[in-house]
């Protein structure tokens, strides 16, 4: 059995790589969705979201999904969620929301028929509002196309940068994320603010 310093060793070693935009993205996201109800037990999701760049029309992404579900606690996605998910080839891991420190919640990292990451779920509780503010990002990125621009840019700048280092990629995007979502919230755009979507199937 994979030791977990081996797992981590193992996801951290695959290349970074920031593509066009792939207007396949938003079906795959409905289609993850409804993978993941599927482990879940019924009416446990009470939400989940499209997040991250690949959310953004027309925005340069890493190919990978990621997904926002909300749930009420985490005691039966550990006990219960994880180790089905786990058998079916997702990696698990509850981690913490950067870096070391702070809370962690459980993660899962989805794979295609021939083991290529494709998505990431981030399973969130419905009342932690430091998780739901990435909607705040999202929608900021698709209101205005100048900053979805230069976002773009700095991913493909870092991605050449930092290829096999998916930390110091992260780290450098910070500081960027961090006055967007200064600018999204003096806008109004929070997690509140949005449509409260379900998955399908």
């Amino acid at each position: 059995m994979e030791s977990f310093e081996d797992k981590l060793s193992r996801v951290l070693a695959e290349r970074i790589e920031v593509i066009d935009y792939d207007p396949a993205w938003p079906a795959l996201f409905d289609a993850e969705s409804a993978r993941l109800a599927s482990y879940f037990p019924p009416d446990s999701i009470r939400r989940v979201e499209h997040i991250g760049s690949t959310a953004v029309p027309g925005l340069a992404a890493k190919p990978i999904v990621d997904i926002l579900v909300g749930v009420d606690d985490f005691d039966f996605v550990v006990e219960q969620v994880a180790p089905a998910m786990e058998q079916t080839g997702y990696d698990y891991f509850f981690r913490p929301d950067f870096g070391d420190d702070g809370p962690r919640y459980p993660w899962f990292i989805g794979r295609d028929t021939s083991g290529v990451r494709v998505s990431h779920s981030h399973v969130a509780l419905v009342d932690d509002a430091s998780q739901w503010d990435r909607i705040g990002f999202r929608d900021y990125l698709r209101q205005h196309p100048n900053a979805a621009r230069d976002y773009a840019a700095l991913k493909r700048d870092l991605a050449t940068r930092f290829p096999d280092d998916r930390e110091a990629y992260t780290l450098a995007k910070t500081a960027f994320i961090a006055q967007a979502m200064v600018c999204a919230r003096a806008e109004g755009l929070t997690s509140a603010s949005t449509r409260t979507a379900r998955p399908k199937g």
